[in-house]
């Protein structure tokens, strides 16, 4: 079982204040802590607003859960290479470099966009629900017969980098409250696909982590009450003047949802 690195810290942080504390000569100096957030827009932040302009169509933001993290707990380094549209070969592309044997805590959401996530929500938004349930059976095959190989690559490579750390992998929320408050737009039919299909992917992707030995934090229990339709949605519902922004996290769902799911998992 990994321990937590940044337990660990904590502890030395401690032992260094009451080294001071009692006179010692020399107080233990807390440990280089390192934190890496890697990841597709769940953790870029897409949907969040106040975006980087360094981070360009990457959308990484000050309100994402990991810079919230880093701004509560400040971690002597932190790197944000999370970024919008993301699928697992992208993090093995571009994501990977800060990872090193130093590194203490990394988390991240990704395999989303390889199941066809945009795909599927624009079928269902724009076609029929027989359409729309077909799409997400194709998705939810992608889930079953290809994804866990991808999962596989990225978590080898994280785990090859910084064999030490603490990873923690999080999942989805599901988009709707079903019989909830809207009353345009999709069927229920659709929304209940949608959520079934949501559930699946983040099975895979808990079953693939657990085999690692990484720690799968669920976010479904922190956003329910606060899906699409709930009447105190975390979530962007579709929209057709900042598309990209659609079915992400608020926010709030960043603050509310995913931050204390990711705290009590680091």
């Amino acid at each position: 079982m990994r321990l937590s690195r940044f337990a660990a810290l904590t502890s030395s942080l401690l032992l260094a204040a009451g080294a001071a504390l009692f006179g010692a000569s020399q107080a233990t100096a807390a440990a280089d802590f390192g934190y890496v957030a890697l990841g597709d827009s769940y953790s870029s932040g897409v949907g969040a607003g106040s975006y980087d302009s360094a981070s360009g169509n990457c959308k990484r933001t000050p309100r994402a859960y990991p810079a919230l993290w880093a701004a509560a707990h400040s971690p002597q380094t932190f790197s944000f290479t999370a970024c919008s549209g993301a699928r697992t070969d992208d993090v093995l592309a571009n994501q990977l470099a800060p990872l090193n044997s130093g590194t203490d805590l990394v988390s991240i959401t990704i395999g989303g966009n390889d199941a066809g996530f945009s795909d599927v929500m624009t079928t269902c938004v724009l076609q029929s629900e027989s359409t729309c349930v077909s799409r997400v059976n194709q998705a939810k095959a992608y889930v079953d017969s290809t994804l866990p190989g991808r999962l596989d690559q990225v978590y080898n490579a994280i785990d090859s980098r910084s064999p030490a750390a603490r990873v923690v992998v999080l999942g989805y929320p599901r988009f709707y409250k079903l019989n909830g408050t809207c009353t345009t737009g999709l069927t229920e039919g659709e929304r209940a696909a949608i959520n079934g299909a949501a559930d699946h992917l983040n099975a895979a992707i808990a079953k693939r982590a657990a085999d690692h030995g990484f720690t799968f934090a669920s976010v479904a229990g922190a956003f329910t009450g606060h899906e699409i339709c709930s009447g105190s949605a975390w979530l962007h519902s579709v929209n057709w003047l900042n598309i990209g922004e659609s079915y992400h996290p608020t926010a709030a769902g960043q603050s509310g949802g995913y931050l204390p799911v990711f705290t009590s998992a680091a």
